[in-house]
């Protein structure tokens, strides 16, 4: 399964430090289990998108796997992907970028053609193969319609795939600058939110974060300023973590409120199963 991850430490920009592949057991067995590429995605001082990723598996490039990307922003987004759709490149491998917008997806989507023919003019945003890059030209176009309300935007995409368009499941994170958006739909995969103290619990902790064999980061600065995680599993033992609704899109502006919605409770109308999907599809949607 792939794994998503979110930060927000808005309005303080913070250094953070991730390790893309990080497991207790070695780094060949890991990235057999999570093969097909690896993401992180920030910003500048400037606001400027950082996107720097990896398409080929860890066994496959050890350097960056284990290279430690120490990094300074006010959001952050990583991602360890198992392909469904496209190919192992760049261009299929998360964040992906568009409009200083990061974006990185956790599902599978059919009906592509469809979907192809609802963006129009926004294909062009598609310059990969995958159904999660589709996805986030659609919610791009459904922003441009709500004259940039990136909530709405997003709200409008996911209930026209819902009504539309098989799908399994389409978890989310996506970061401007200065601000973080996630969705959890339908209930198929986990996604957790923490709203987290300057400190963590205790107070006077930096942060220091891992989850099974995907991401982990740390930040010395959270010892400091309080931060929201979002996570596709609980990455430590704070009892703060909460599992997202299904149908729940958060919304954490650029000075640490957090505001939900329910914004589909219902369930898509095409609801796929995992054999539904093809062998590759099913694979990358199972826990490993």
């Amino acid at each position: 399964m792939c794994r998503l991850f979110g930060l927000s430490a808005a309005p303080h920009r913070v250094r953070a430090t991730f390790w893309l592949l990080d497991a207790p057991d070695s780094l060949a067995r890991q990235s057999h289990r999570e093969p097909d590429g690896v993401g992180l995605g920030t910003f500048t001082a400037a606001g400027a998108p950082l996107v720097e990723k990896q398409p080929i598996a860890a066994y496959e490039d050890r350097r960056f796997a284990l290279e430690a990307r120490d990094r300074e922003s006010a959001t952050f987004v990583a991602h360890v992907r198992f392909a469904s759709t496209g190919g192992l490149n760049v261009r299929n491998t998360h964040p992906f970028e568009r409009r200083g917008r990061l974006f990185a997806h956790n599902g599978v989507l059919h009906g592509l053609d469809e979907l192809d023919q609802e963006l129009g003019e926004y294909r062009g945003l598609v310059h990969g193969d995958t159904d999660s890059e589709r996805f986030f030209a659609l919610i791009t176009k459904r922003i441009d319609h709500h004259a940039g309300d990136v909530t709405a935007g997003i709200a409008d995409a996911v209930r026209w795939i819902a009504d539309r368009l098989p799908l399994y499941a389409l978890n989310l994170v996506l970061t401007t600058a200065t601000e973080l958006w996630a969705l959890r739909y339908p209930a198929t995969h986990d996604l957790f939110v923490l709203e987290r103290a300057a400190g963590g619990v205790q107070g006077n902790q930096r942060l220091d974060h891992a989850a099974g064999p995907g991401i982990r980061t740390r930040s010395g600065a959270l010892a400091g300023y309080p931060a929201v995680v979002i996570a596709s599993e609980r990455m430590d033992s704070d009892p703060g973590w909460r599992l997202l609704a299904s149908g729940e899109l958060l919304h954490v502006d650029g000075r640490q409120n957090v505001r939900t919605s329910i914004v589909l409770d219902s369930p898509p109308r095409q609801p796929l199963s995992l054999a539904d999907l093809g062998a590759t599809a099913a694979a990358s949607q199972t826990a490993r």
